[in-house]
Protein backbone atom coordinates (compact mmCIF):
# COMPACT_ATOMS: atom_id res chain seq x y z
CA UNK A 1 0.00 0.00 0.00
CA UNK A 2 1.33 3.46 -0.91
CA UNK A 3 2.19 5.79 1.97
CA UNK A 4 -0.48 8.32 2.85
CA UNK A 5 0.21 11.78 1.44
CA UNK A 6 0.88 14.32 4.12
CA UNK A 7 0.46 17.24 1.74
CA UNK A 8 -2.02 18.07 -0.98
CA UNK A 9 -0.65 18.28 -4.50
CA UNK A 10 -1.30 22.04 -4.61
CA UNK A 11 0.79 22.58 -1.46
CA UNK A 12 3.70 20.77 -3.07
CA UNK A 13 3.33 22.76 -6.29
CA UNK A 14 3.17 26.01 -4.29
CA UNK A 15 6.38 25.13 -2.43
CA UNK A 16 8.14 24.27 -5.70
CA UNK A 17 6.79 27.46 -7.29
CA UNK A 18 8.21 29.51 -4.42
CA UNK A 19 11.63 27.96 -5.04
CA UNK A 20 11.36 28.75 -8.76
CA UNK A 21 10.17 32.30 -8.02
CA UNK A 22 13.10 33.11 -5.74
CA UNK A 23 15.91 30.84 -6.95
CA UNK A 24 14.98 29.69 -10.45
CA UNK A 25 13.35 26.68 -12.09
CA UNK A 26 16.62 24.76 -12.24
CA UNK A 27 16.86 24.90 -8.44
CA UNK A 28 13.73 22.81 -7.90
CA UNK A 29 14.58 19.40 -6.46
CA UNK A 30 12.42 16.93 -4.60
CA UNK A 31 14.67 17.28 -1.55
CA UNK A 32 14.49 21.09 -1.60
CA UNK A 33 10.68 21.03 -1.88
CA UNK A 34 10.51 18.56 1.00
CA UNK A 35 12.73 20.85 3.09
CA UNK A 36 10.51 23.81 2.27
CA UNK A 37 7.50 21.81 3.48
CA UNK A 38 9.35 20.53 6.54
CA UNK A 39 8.92 16.96 5.37
CA UNK A 40 10.72 13.93 4.12
CA UNK A 41 10.77 13.30 0.37
CA UNK A 42 8.20 10.46 0.62
CA UNK A 43 5.04 12.66 0.47
CA UNK A 44 6.43 14.43 -2.61
CA UNK A 45 7.01 11.13 -4.40
CA UNK A 46 3.45 10.02 -3.53
CA UNK A 47 2.19 12.89 -5.72
CA UNK A 48 4.97 13.17 -8.32
CA UNK A 49 6.97 10.33 -9.85
CA UNK A 50 9.89 12.61 -10.69
CA UNK A 51 11.01 16.21 -10.42
CA UNK A 52 10.24 16.94 -14.10
CA UNK A 53 6.57 16.19 -13.48
CA UNK A 54 6.59 18.69 -10.60
CA UNK A 55 8.42 21.29 -12.71
CA UNK A 56 5.74 20.95 -15.43
CA UNK A 57 3.12 21.79 -12.80
CA UNK A 58 5.16 24.82 -11.72
CA UNK A 59 5.29 25.96 -15.36
CA UNK A 60 1.49 25.55 -15.64
CA UNK A 61 1.07 27.64 -12.49
CA UNK A 62 3.46 30.27 -13.89
CA UNK A 63 1.48 30.54 -17.13
CA UNK A 64 -1.77 30.72 -15.15
CA UNK A 65 -0.35 33.66 -13.17
CA UNK A 66 0.78 35.32 -16.39
CA UNK A 67 -2.70 34.87 -17.86
CA UNK A 68 -4.27 36.24 -14.66
CA UNK A 69 -2.08 39.35 -14.89
CA UNK A 70 -3.31 39.82 -18.45
CA UNK A 71 -6.97 39.41 -17.45
CA UNK A 72 -6.55 41.96 -14.62
CA UNK A 73 -5.61 44.68 -17.11
CA UNK A 74 -8.82 44.54 -19.16
CA UNK A 75 -8.71 48.15 -20.45
CA UNK A 76 -10.51 47.31 -23.68
CA UNK A 77 -7.21 47.57 -25.54
CA UNK A 78 -5.76 44.04 -25.53
CA UNK A 79 -2.52 45.11 -27.18
CA UNK A 80 -1.86 47.52 -24.29
CA UNK A 81 -2.95 44.91 -21.76
CA UNK A 82 -0.49 42.32 -23.13
CA UNK A 83 2.42 44.70 -22.71
CA UNK A 84 1.47 45.91 -19.23
CA UNK A 85 0.90 42.34 -18.03
CA UNK A 86 4.33 41.36 -19.33
CA UNK A 87 5.98 44.29 -17.55
CA UNK A 88 4.20 43.39 -14.31
CA UNK A 89 5.26 39.75 -14.62
CA UNK A 90 8.88 40.77 -15.29
CA UNK A 91 8.87 43.05 -12.25
CA UNK A 92 7.00 40.78 -9.79
CA UNK A 93 8.52 37.47 -10.92
CA UNK A 94 11.90 38.58 -12.22
CA UNK A 95 13.73 35.28 -11.56
CA UNK A 96 11.03 33.27 -13.35
CA UNK A 97 10.90 35.81 -16.17
CA UNK A 98 14.64 35.50 -16.71
CA UNK A 99 14.40 31.68 -16.62
CA UNK A 100 11.60 31.58 -19.17
CA UNK A 101 12.62 34.39 -21.50
CA UNK A 102 16.37 34.74 -21.25
CA UNK A 103 17.36 31.06 -21.21
CA UNK A 104 16.83 28.49 -23.91
CA UNK A 105 14.28 26.04 -22.56
CA UNK A 106 11.51 23.74 -23.70
CA UNK A 107 8.92 25.51 -21.55
CA UNK A 108 8.29 28.21 -24.15
CA UNK A 109 7.73 25.83 -27.08
CA UNK A 110 4.02 26.62 -27.37
CA UNK A 111 4.93 29.90 -29.08
CA UNK A 112 2.65 29.55 -32.15
CA UNK A 113 -0.42 28.74 -30.05
CA UNK A 114 0.27 31.72 -27.76
CA UNK A 115 0.75 34.07 -30.74
CA UNK A 116 -2.55 32.89 -32.25
CA UNK A 117 -4.40 33.55 -28.98
CA UNK A 118 -2.86 37.01 -28.71
CA UNK A 119 -3.82 37.85 -32.31
CA UNK A 120 -7.42 36.92 -31.47
CA UNK A 121 -7.27 39.31 -28.49
CA UNK A 122 -5.79 42.04 -30.69
CA UNK A 123 -8.77 41.80 -33.05
CA UNK A 124 -10.87 43.34 -30.27
CA UNK A 125 -8.78 46.54 -30.31
CA UNK A 126 -10.44 49.28 -32.41
CA UNK A 127 -6.98 50.68 -33.33
CA UNK A 128 -6.24 47.43 -35.13
CA UNK A 129 -9.45 47.21 -37.10
CA UNK A 130 -9.08 46.25 -40.74
CA UNK A 131 -5.71 44.55 -40.39
CA UNK A 132 -5.31 40.97 -41.56
CA UNK A 133 -4.15 38.13 -39.32
CA UNK A 134 -0.74 38.28 -41.02
CA UNK A 135 -0.45 42.03 -40.40
CA UNK A 136 -1.53 41.57 -36.79
CA UNK A 137 1.05 38.79 -36.36
CA UNK A 138 3.79 41.09 -37.70
CA UNK A 139 2.71 43.91 -35.37
CA UNK A 140 2.62 41.48 -32.46
CA UNK A 141 6.10 40.18 -33.24
CA UNK A 142 7.52 43.72 -33.46
CA UNK A 143 5.86 44.69 -30.19
CA UNK A 144 6.91 41.44 -28.54
CA UNK A 145 10.53 42.16 -29.47
CA UNK A 146 10.29 45.67 -27.99
CA UNK A 147 8.27 44.63 -24.95
CA UNK A 148 10.59 41.69 -24.22
CA UNK A 149 13.58 44.01 -24.32
CA UNK A 150 11.86 46.46 -21.97
CA UNK A 151 10.78 43.60 -19.69
CA UNK A 152 14.35 42.25 -19.61
CA UNK A 153 15.51 45.68 -18.50
CA UNK A 154 12.82 45.70 -15.79
CA UNK A 155 13.65 42.17 -14.59
CA UNK A 156 17.35 43.01 -14.36
CA UNK A 157 16.95 46.49 -12.82
CA UNK A 158 18.60 48.18 -15.81
CA UNK A 159 16.30 51.20 -16.11
CA UNK A 160 17.05 54.55 -14.46
CA UNK A 161 15.70 54.84 -10.91
CA UNK A 162 13.19 57.54 -11.92
CA UNK A 163 11.78 55.33 -14.70
CA UNK A 164 8.64 54.24 -12.86
CA UNK A 165 5.79 52.02 -14.05
CA UNK A 166 3.87 55.00 -15.47
CA UNK A 167 6.83 55.95 -17.68
CA UNK A 168 7.27 52.34 -18.78
CA UNK A 169 3.61 52.06 -19.75
CA UNK A 170 3.77 55.38 -21.61
CA UNK A 171 6.83 54.20 -23.54
CA UNK A 172 5.15 50.88 -24.29
CA UNK A 173 1.95 52.61 -25.50
CA UNK A 174 3.74 55.19 -27.64
CA UNK A 175 5.87 52.50 -29.28
CA UNK A 176 2.77 50.38 -29.91
CA UNK A 177 0.99 53.33 -31.51
CA UNK A 178 4.04 54.05 -33.70
CA UNK A 179 4.08 50.42 -34.89
CA UNK A 180 0.29 50.37 -35.44
CA UNK A 181 0.30 53.73 -37.26
CA UNK A 182 3.12 52.52 -39.52
CA UNK A 183 1.17 49.34 -40.32
CA UNK A 184 -2.02 51.30 -41.04
CA UNK A 185 -0.11 53.77 -43.29
CA UNK A 186 1.59 50.89 -45.10
CA UNK A 187 -1.79 49.23 -45.65
CA UNK A 188 -3.35 52.49 -46.86
CA UNK A 189 -0.40 53.00 -49.23
CA UNK A 190 -0.81 49.48 -50.62
CA UNK A 191 -4.55 50.03 -51.12
CA UNK A 192 -3.97 53.36 -52.90
CA UNK A 193 -1.39 51.71 -55.14
CA UNK A 194 -3.97 49.13 -56.18
CA UNK A 195 -6.56 51.75 -57.22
Amino acid sequence: MAPKSKFKKDQIIDAAFEIARTEGIDRITIRKVAEKLGSSIAPIYVNFKEVDELIQEVIKKTFAISKQLLMEQHTGHPFHDIGVASLRFAKEYSVLFRDLVMKKNEYMNDHDHEMGMLVELMKQDPHLEGLTDGELMTILLKMKIFQTGLSVMVANGLLPDDFDEEKMIHLLNSTAMDIIDAAQMRKAGNLEGQN
